[in-house]
């Protein structure tokens, strides 16, 4: 049996999909703790009662966490030790966390990590892309301008590239990566990892939106993209043109926005208004 500490905060990933990914340790933390704090308490109720887990259950989700983490951390102080779990994964990643766990730590209570799953490394560890350096990016805006605005500015980064989706937002997120980083940009998409429909489909961001596009199932579950870094200096002067050219056709004519685009990003003219690139505009 892991020894609790008492006055201590365990963050604990939980599975992402197969149960049997919950550590042993893990298992005894859930167990000992005074109460758990969680995303959705009925999910974690259900997870709890798999393992025959029986503790009590505090809500901390993004609407809440502001407002009763310093409770928590009162706890804490107390002595009670106490466990963070998301919905599943590892917590603080897209998931709440961040409050409690920064507060818990500037009161000096001891955090201790339980490591576990997370989906953005499972995806990324069977991409079969450069994973040496890589960002994680978390979710996109659901507003289509904010998520092509965001998209623009990420075109040009080196490193890989980690994205989690939404299923009804995976066909136009994909179009507009297709847009933003071309459709001949290397990536994966993971879907369901772990879990029993677990596909992982490895192509260009454009095949990758054609078969999303083409087969329902596609576009069902939990998602996980990830694209290779920008390698080539013409490809990424072209991404950072398509990014100034959106702002500047904002406030001009497109053949304008072009032509100024052109001259600061170095990326051919034509590419970003008229048609293609030819070798004698650049």
């Amino acid at each position: 049996m892991a020894a609790i500490e008492a006055g201590t905060l365990y963050v604990v990933a939980t599975p992402i999909g197969n149960l049997a990914d919950l550590s042993p340790r893990a298992r005894e933390v859930l167990a000992g703790v005074a109460a758990i704090c969680a995303e959705d308490t009925r999910h974690t109720r259900q997870l709890l009662a798999a393992f025959g887990i029986d503790r009590p259950l505090l809500a901390l989700h993004e609407h809440n966490e502001g407002e009763v983490a310093g409770k928590l951390v009162q706890r804490l102080a107390k002595g009670d030790a106490l466990a963070l779990v998301s919905d599943a994964g590892t917590p603080l990643v897209s998931d709440p966390g961040y409050r409690l766990v920064r507060e818990a730590r500037a009161t000096g209570a001891k955090v201790s990590p339980v490591p576990g799953p997370c989906a953005a490394i499972a995806a990324l560890s069977v991409a079969g892309i450069p994973s040496d350096r890589f960002c994680f990016e978390g979710f996109l805006p659901a507003k289509s301008g904010a998520r092509r605005e965001r998209l623009q500015a990420l075109a040009r980064e080196s490193r890989t590239l980690v994205f989690y989706e939404s299923a009804h937002r995976i066909g136009e997120s994909l179009a507009d990566f297709v847009v933003a980083f071309g459709a001949g940009r290397e990536a994966v998409l993971a879907r369901e990892l772990s879990k029993l429909f677990e596909t992982v489909l490895g192509d260009t961001l454009g095949a990758i939106a054609a078969k999303v596009d083409a087969d329902e199932n596609q576009r069902k579950g939990e998602l996980v993209l990830v694209v290779r870094g920008c390698e080539d200096d013409a490809a990424a002067d072209l991404a950072e043109g398509r990014r100034v050219y959106a702002k500047l056709v904002e406030h001009m004519k497109p053949s304008q926005a072009a032509k100024l685009a052109a001259e600061l990003t170095g990326a051919p003219r034509k590419a970003l208004y008229g048609g293609p690139a030819t070798d004698s505009e650049s």
